[in-house]
């Protein structure tokens, strides 16, 4: 049995007065901790894609950066090129495989990502959710310091750069003189996606660890809910009501038409 709290709503109501209960009681606003990554399978855990290649991870994590800014375009958009954090989240963003697991602020945003695809409603999916705010008292002192003290809840690529470093051997020299740990920044806004998505990327100190593991080793941090296959239809139709849809999660062309694709989609032929 699972040391973490999991939770498995009956209704659309249940799930959402769940994932809204969240209320930060030194402003007395409803303002959550919690960052929630939606999977539309509850077996799911929480590995890289960087894990998900079957290589060990520190062995082909600093060639793949390398050859990724080698062969990127000169004129890629990003806010300071230069910046090793900037070049991990572009590559994340576009498809490379990376230490970094995708979040987001929103739930009904984990929610949508967890029944985007129609082909998966047959089983049932998941959110998991992480405390940010909290676990930032397991971060090195070098990095503890500076956020406490500004009273930040995550970092940026630019304090990332400037706390752990530039390069990959600078962020392999960090790791190696502290503990592991999973540490949260928010990637710069690369383009629409990333802002309309609320996106949040977690990272571990050892690239080659389980975040999943390591959160069970703290489970007052991590929470998981349940999605029962019998109610992702509702989810999605409740959901596209509330405009949270492909036409707003992918801006553009492509967006508009995964929307429309599975809008005009029949239930009983999928």
């Amino acid at each position: 049995m699972a040391d973490f709290e999991l939770f498995e709503p009956k209704s659309w109501l249940e799930l959402q007065a769940y994932l809204f209960n969240e209320k930060d009681d030194k402003i007395d606003r409803f303002r959550s901790p919690y960052a929630y990554r939606g999977v539309y399978n509850a077996q799911f855990g929480l590995e890289t894609s960087l894990q998900r290649l079957g290589r060990i991870p520190s062995k082909v994590e600093a060639t793949m950066i390398r050859n990724f800014r080698k062969y990127s375009p000169i004129n890629t958009l990003i806010d300071d090129y230069n910046n090793l954090w900037n070049w991990i989240s572009l590559g994340q963003h576009h498809g490379l495989p990376t230490r970094l697991i995708d979040w987001t602020h929103s739930p009904n945003v984990a929610l949508h990502f967890l029944t985007e695809d129609m082909g998966t409603y047959n089983m049932d999916g998941a959110i998991w959710m992480v405390n940010y705010v909290a676990l930032r008292e397991h971060l090195p002192e070098e990095l503890k310091t500076p956020i406490l003290s500004k009273d930040i809840f995550y970092f940026s690529s630019m304090e990332l750069k400037q706390t752990i470093g530039n390069s990959i051997e600078e962020l392999y020299d960090f790791s190696s003189r502290n503990t592991n740990t999973m540490i949260f920044f928010e990637p710069p806004s690369l383009d629409d996606r990333i802002i309309n998505q609320f996106a949040l990327f977690s990272f571990m100190l050892d690239p080659d660890s389980s975040p999943l593991e390591w959160l069970k080793k703290h489970p007052k941090y991590l929470k998981k809910v349940i999605i029962p296959s019998g109610l992702k239809w509702e989810i999605r139709d409740k959901l596209d009501q509330a405009n949270i849809t492909e036409r707003i999660i992918y801006p553009g062309l492509e967006g508009i038409s995964k929307w429309l694709k599975r809008w005009y989609s029949d239930k009983n032929k999928v």
